[in-house]
């Protein structure tokens, strides 16, 4: 297994981030994305998203420096935002400031800086009507944004099934943004396209999630969702999960080293149109 590589990654200086890393690489981790940690007291106090995004890209430049670990990053206006914002701000402006979060990582994105719009989309908890509409005017925004500089979309929202899946794609449709284009963050193992409608699965890697997924096909890729915060070390998956239970997998025989090649290097260079170094 010369990749490993992990889909989803939070990182935060109070946390154990530059450990975590040498955690993942120690495993056998070689890629991961680095994906914009919610800062919405950050956003209110500057009124915008772009010092956020900044403070990430100091991070991933500090990993390179650090480790020899490859780090991409993805950044945008987490949907929880929307409810502290509009607590703060009012319901208009919420909407103006996430709108030009979107338009601040589009600009990071179409400058190579960051490889995807993410994550975004809806709170994965209860809200109520107008907050579900107004989250998707924003992230309809953010789908168009994501068309513009021509990069993926990493959707966070509520619990994943196959008709919501529907309704993001047709979203996305609408907008012009091909399925393949749509990662779903925190996905269980809904692999084929009649499951998903041909948005790319990002499977939290628990051991069943993936050997669920692998009988289906390899068309996913795999994640920790690692949240990095001091207060729950660990959750949701620790960073050594992906390399770990990859090579674990491989060494059972219940994962081919075709197959990892798909998942690891393939379906990422693919979704993001990166080069992943072997």
């Amino acid at each position: 297994m010369a990749v490993a590589f992990d889909n989803h990654i939070h990182l935060r200086k109070d946390g154990r981030f530059l450990e975590a890393v040498k955690d993942f690489k120690k495993a056998g981790g070689t890629h991961f994305v680095l994906c914009q940690y919610p800062m919405p007291e950050l956003v209110i106090r500057t009124n915008s998203y772009n010092v956020c995004y900044m403070e990430t890209l100091k991070m991933a430049k500090e990993i390179r420096g650090e480790t020899n670990v490859s780090v991409f990053v993805t950044v945008g206006p987490y949907p929880a935002d929307y409810l502290k914002l509009k607590e703060k701000l009012g319901r208009a402006k919420a909407i103006e400031l996430m709108k030009k979060g979107m338009d601040e990582a589009a600009d990071l994105c179409k400058e190579g800086t960051c490889i995807g719009i993410g994550e975004i989309g809806r709170p994965h908890f209860p809200v109520d009507e107008v907050t579900i509409e107004d989250s998707n005017e924003i992230l309809r925004y953010g789908m168009q944004k994501a068309v513009e500089v021509d990069v993926p979309v990493v959707l966070h929202t509520e619990s994943t099934t196959p008709e919501q899946c529907k309704e993001l794609v047709e979203m996305g449709r609408k907008v012009g943004l091909s399925s393949d284009k749509i990662v779903k963050h925190f996905a269980p193992a809904l692999i084929k396209r009649d499951e998903n409608f041909g948005l790319m699965p990002s499977v939290l890697a628990s051991k069943k999630n993936i050997v669920e997924s692998l009988k289906k096909g390899t068309r996913f890729m795999m994640e920790t969702d690692y949240i990095d915060d001091p207060r729950g070390p660990g959750a949701v998956l620790g960073p050594k999960t992906v390399p770990r239970l990859t090579k674990k997998l491989l060494d059972d025989g219940v994962m081919t080293e075709v197959q990892a090649y798909e998942i690891h290097v393939k379906n990422p260079q693919k979704t993001y149109g990166i080069s992943l170094e072997e």
